[in-house]
């Protein structure tokens, strides 16, 4: 917003707003003290304190001074927005206020001179009305002539009468002070009015009681109300009484806690119903419902609150800026349309308090007259009115662009009627040879076979089950079904994997809903299940994930893993204390990283490597919050910082950390990969006995792996800690260093080689990564080294002969390259610290080749055959083998590589 060219208190810079508002011209002729309180204040934003001390000053003349308030906060923002001191911010923020402390002192008043009149509760109740802000004012971003819209609440039952001379009942007694805060707002005096009230989205609108009962509001919602009345409360906040109750009735009532998406044809013919209602009063241009307006901007970021907020509690807000704000972060909209959104909406709310600084009304029109409209051009700032026309009709195409995008029907699909024919012939069995020609004709390859199944499917006793409403559902999603399999090659494979996740879906209409207003994510579905067995399982299993594919497929991203590990203790912490919700949240957030990293991998867009640091650094994230809930369900609150890296305002429990080993240690985790794990504690650091912490560490596993209908989290694997199996379940960092200086076997040494903190309290783990360093800085007897390292190769291939085809216990496969780094590591790190370094095995024979412990070009022959062996495996999980079988004639020259590395390393 560019500079006001001169001071606000200047004769130019009042001139200016004089011009361009009717309103404050009529003010300052009408009452120039409030002109001259405003230069004496020197234009400065009104506070809320001030506010609040104004209409403290004099309770038995509220009504007049609710009037002389909002006129002297009109004309300071007026000058002050008009004159480009003003952000958007502030007069949002003012709106708010001034409407917020004139409620609420009103309020008082009103409760005050209905007690007055009628006596006191029965019963020594405190009572008071409680009121609801919805709109713009719920939202926090009320403009500058807006009405409010209010509903009124009370706590009470509605039993006994209260104590005065008039008595009435409760219900009556809160009726009556709605009554008189209504008068005290909106009656028009010599001194104007405060604020319109707008009572109409109350419990039965018009037609309803003034006053509900929270108990009344809470069954008006579960029988009566409407859908569109979910898009209302939406953006409910108490603005006055006690708020104690509203929220817990409000928000189950409009977000639902699974993945609403039944709401999108309802909000669709809400927002259609708007729309034509514009057009008939001829409201085509108005900046607010009209094609391309603010209203639209508000339904496309309500959309997705609706449909996630159940979810997602980070959506869950009354403000429009703020949600969208929030989508963007999320995807859920992609980043150029969420900015085209912001500005427009940015824009048009400008240009909105413009209309209505103009005459104080509540107008989103645009003018009509030459004069009207050069001064409204002005007040945007803009060199002529076809100008800033241009301006408005660029950014409402945008917007009509995003909402179309994001919001309006699909444009109609073609059906097939044979298929409806060939299926839903009420007269005749299902004839599948003649539907396997139409699927042939659809490009289905294996068109008998998927014929028989579709058959199967529609004629199974769970599909018959379901209502005649998801049926009519599923009817209209199998033309898209077949669509999809032949835009894939038309294999059964496909077919197969796609009706079982149709199948899972069963009966939740809300799945199918999501498949009918989104097609594209049944044909990502089907790409994904096309090229993985194990995606096709994923999905299957947890339907849920449908949503990840309803976002944008822009390239993929990093993760931001600090981010997203706050998030998800932000989430878990809301659920307060709730261990089956907890328990489920940290599955759902694996679930869903792991689709969208899964996703990028069958696009190609993710390298083996990078995708293995990516599960890694999602396994740390949910070991992190999991450590820090299993301990707070324990009663183990005391949290400490990190002291360490760059994550000191995410706390951890003090004294306790998670050592990974293995692939986590190695960061070369894989899709269904298990976790070896460790357990450390430091006494000096913590706040707890050992017993306590080992019950911790147990509460930790037991979340992991247990069996729920979100599924498991991870197969944990403590094995590698001191004395195996005997051990003790954690460890103390001395106990630990002992163990590895005096008692470990070579083989632990090896392991060790790939061990690193993952999670827990970060000072505790840089120390066990400088005892780590400490150990492997050892020097070794080499021949006694080789001789460890080769004995235990040997027992591994005696002890695994049915697998020596296997990729990893084959010769030259993935244990030989591992056992070769490791001995090189052990061998070689005590004079080379680059060695010591957990950097994973490619790295290391890069940095051995530079050093000259390796014949360079050999060292690059086997880094790149690691790569290749594990890009196998990747590929193998996909599609659920789970031993990776090597034919003759597969990786040959990557099985020399690594036969080559092996004599360099152990020659004979």
């Amino acid at each position: 917003m560019p500079k006001s060219p001169v001071p606000l208190t200047s004769r130019a810079a009042f001139e200016r707003t004089l011009r361009l508002s009717r309103y404050v011209a009529r003010v300052a002729h009408a009452r120039p003290e409030v002109v001259n309180e405003l230069e004496a204040r020197g234009a400065r934003p009104f506070t809320r304190d001030e506010m609040r001390a104004f209409l403290g000053a004099d309770p038995e003349a509220m009504a007049p001074r609710l009037r002389q308030l909002r006129e002297r906060v009109m004309v300071t923002l007026a000058h002050r927005d008009l004159n480009a001191a003003a952000s958007l911010d502030e007069v949002f923020a003012t709106m708010t206020a001034l409407a917020d402390e004139s409620i609420a002192a009103a309020t008082a008043q009103a409760w005050r001179a209905a007690l007055a009149v009628h006596g006191a509760p029965p019963g020594g109740r405190a009572g008071g009305l409680i009121v609801v802000a919805l709109g713009k004012l719920g939202g926090e971003e009320l403009n500058v002539s807006s009405d409010v819209d209010l509903v009124f609440l009370h706590e009470g039952n509605g039993e006994g009468e209260t104590s005065g001379p008039l008595r009435v009942s409760m219900h009556e007694l809160h009726v009556d002070a709605g009554k008189r805060l209504i008068a005290l707002l909106s009656e028009i005096t010599p001194d104007g009015l405060a604020f319109r009230v707008d009572m109409r989205l109350r419990p039965f609108g018009d037609s309803g009681p003034l006053a509900a009962s929270l108990s009344s509001l809470e069954d008006y919602f579960v029988a009566h109300a409407r859908p569109w009345e979910r898009y209302a409360w939406l953006k409910a906040r108490v603005v006055a009484g006690p708020a104690q109750g509203v929220a817990s009735r409000v928000e189950p009532f409009v977000y639902r806690r699974y993945l609403d998406y039944g709401m999108l044809e309802q909000l669709r013919e809400l927002h259609a119903r708007i729309f034509e209602t514009a057009i008939r009063r001829r409201k085509a241009d108005d900046i607010k419902v009209g094609a391309g307006g603010i209203r639209e901007i508000e339904f496309a970021v309500q959309l997705f609150q609706m449909v996630r907020g159940g979810r997602d509690p980070g959506l869950r807000t009354t403000s429009t800026r703020i949600a969208l704000a929030a989508l963007a972060q999320r995807g859920l909209i992609d980043a150029p349309r969420a900015a085209a959104l912001a500005s427009a909406y940015e824009f048009l709310r400008r240009l909105e308090h413009r209309l209505q600084y103009y005459d104080d009304q509540q107008t989103q029109a645009l003018p009509r007259t030459r004069e009207h409209q050069a001064l409204i051009a002005e007040a945007m700032d803009c060199p002529d009115w076809n100008a800033l026309k241009a301006d408005i009709d660029a950014h409402r195409a945008r917007v009509q662009e995003a909402f179309n995008a994001l919001f309006e029907a699909q444009a109609p699909r073609e059906r097939s009627a044979k298929l409806a024919a060939w299926l839903n012939d009420p007269q005749a069995a299902p004839d599948a040879e003649g539907l396997a020609d139409d699927l042939e004709e659809a490009g289905i390859v294996d068109a008998p076979a998927i014929a028989r199944r579709v058959i199967e499917f529609t004629r199974s006793r769970r599909y018959r089950g379901l209502s005649a409403t998801i049926r009519a559902k599923l009817e209209r999603l199998l033309p898209d079904f077949v669509a999809a399999v032949a835009e894939e090659g038309g294999r059964e494979a496909t077919a197969q994997r796609l009706l079982a996740l149709l199948e899972a879906i069963d009966g939740r209409e809300a799945y199918y809903a999501l498949l009918i207003e989104y097609p594209q994510v049944l044909r990502r579905a089907a790409h994904l299940v096309a090229k993985s067995a194990w995606a096709a399982r994923l999905l299957a299993r947890h339907p849920i994930l449908l949503d990840e594919l309803t976002r944008g497929a822009s390239s993929f991203t990093l993760a931001d893993w600090k981010a997203e590990r706050a998030s998800l203790a932000e989430e878990c912490a809301r659920l307060d204390g709730d261990i089956e919700r907890i328990i489920d949240q940290l599955r759902h957030f694996k679930q869903r990283h792991v689709l969208r990293l899964t996703v990028a991998d069958l696009e190609g867009e993710l390298p083996v490597m990078a995708l293995s640091d990516e599960l890694s650094a999602l396994a740390d994230a949910i070991l992190d919050v999991t450590l820090a809930q299993a301990a707070a369900s324990l009663g183990v609150r005391e949290l400490g910082p990190r002291r360490h890296g760059d994550d000191d305002a995410f706390p951890a429990l003090a004294g306790l950390c998670i050592v990974g080993y293995g692939k986590l240690g190695g960061k070369e985790l894989g899709y269904g990969s298990d976790l070896d794990i460790i357990f450390l504690y430091d006494p000096a650091a913590a706040h707890e006995p050992p017993e306590k912490l080992a019950k911790v560490a147990q509460r930790v596993i037991t979340w992991l792996t247990s069996h729920t209908a979100a599924g498991v989290l991870y197969d944990a694997d403590l094995r590698l800690r001191p004395d195996g199996d005997s051990g003790l379940m954690v460890s103390s960092l001395a106990s630990f260093r002992d163990y590895q200086m005096k008692r470990a076997w070579t083989w632990e040494h090896q392991a060790l080689t790939r061990a690193r903190f993952s999670a827990g309290d970060a000072a505790l783990g840089a120390r066990f990564e400088a005892l780590r360093d400490e150990i492997l800085a050892r020097p070794r007897d080499r021949a006694k080294l080789v001789e460890d390292i080769l004995a235990m190769r040997r027992r591994m291939r005696a002890e695994n002969r049915s697998e020596a085809q296997e990729l990893r216990q084959i010769e030259g496969g993935i244990i030989d390259l591992e056992f070769a780094v490791q001995a090189l590591v052990l061998a070689e790190g005590p004079a080379h610290r680059e060695l010591r370094e957990n950097k994973g095995n490619h790295t290391l024979l890069h940095r051995a080749g530079d050093l000259g412990l390796l014949d360079r070009s050999a060292a690059a022959d086997a880094a790149d055959a690691y790569i290749a062996m594990r890009r196998r495996t990747h590929e193998a999980a996909l599609n659920d083998e789970e031993k990776v079988k090597v034919a003759a004639d597969e990786l040959v020259e990557e099985r020399e590589a690594v036969k080559r590395l092996w004599k360099a390393v152990f020659p004979a």
